[in-house]
């Protein structure tokens, strides 16, 4: 597949005032694509959309993912806009930090709402444009922890991984419609994530995990995802070699997977 350019193209970003969202909309811009950006914060939006490159071809779109009508309104909003979407990536998330046993229902909720329901709503408001332009990419990002699940991430393995598979339905469904769906995979990045992790009781953890800390950099992220979308990557696993190795034995070996998992130190 010829690799191809962002030169033009418009890409919509969920959860793009900070972490992964900001790294994404950073590499999009020096790319050449008119970045959307979306978050509930327009004031945090407009810090970023002023840094990037040729800032003026960009938009802050303010909407909480979670409200069906703000979501709507949004779209409403990029079309008159730009007039069209050449890429969605679903990026706003909720992390979780706390055991099973300790996770109110009301938790588990909360992070399948924003990891889960709020990126099937926007995905389905938003597919009638890509279907009639016959083109365009849509985007997950998933987690590595949606591929093997471990401890103190019950709830969010679970949403990211029925994104994972709610993608894969979604592209078998588009594929002669010229629509493409790729799930992103992150490992350990450098960002806030843990900060704003759900604890039991629904409530931020408020510090930042020594895996987060050590791990990679956003714009090395962005860099090496944005490269794989253009290239039509459809599964891309973007982490450290720990990640990847946890990925590559999950596919040979379950098994031996949840024997390492057990051992890992991973709150």
């Amino acid at each position: 597949m010829a690799k191809q350019d962002l030169t033009g193209k418009v890409v919509w970003i969920t959860g793009a005032s900070s972490g992964l969202g900001k790294a994404l909309a950073k590499e999009c811009a020096l790319q050449g694509a008119d970045v959307i950006l979306t978050a509930r914060r327009y004031e945090e939006l407009e810090k970023v959309r002023v840094t990037l490159l040729n800032p003026e071809r960009h938009v802050s779109v303010c909407a909480d993912i979670t409200d069906e009508s703000q979501v709507r309104h949004a779209y409403a909003q990029v079309l008159a806009a730009k007039g069209r979407i050449d890429w969605l990536i679903n990026n706003a998330g909720l992390s979780q930090r706390a055991l099973i046993q300790d996770t109110t229902m009301q938790t588990e909720r909360a992070i399948m709402e924003v990891d889960y329901f709020s990126q099937v709503f926007l995905t389905k408001t938003v597919l009638p444009t890509f279907i009639a332009q016959k083109s365009g990419r849509i985007a997950f990002v998933s987690s590595v922890a949606g591929l093997l699940g471990t401890q103190y991430r019950a709830s969010y393995s679970a949403a990211k991984a029925a994104i994972h598979m709610w993608a894969n339905s979604l592209r078998a469904e588009v594929a002669q419609d010229g629509v493409e769906v790729s799930v992103i995979f992150p490992g350990f990045v450098k960002t806030n994530v843990s900060f704003n992790a759900l604890n039991g009781e629904g409530k931020p953890q408020g510090h930042q995990d020594e895996a987060i800390e050590n791990g990679l950099e956003p714009d090395l992220f962005a860099q090496s995802t944005v490269s794989a979308l253009l290239a039509g990557e459809e599964y891309i696993v973007v982490g450290g070699a720990k990640e990847k190795l946890g990925v590559w034995v999950s596919r040979l070996s379950p098994s031996t997977l949840y024997k390492m998992i057990r051992k890992m130190k991973v709150k």
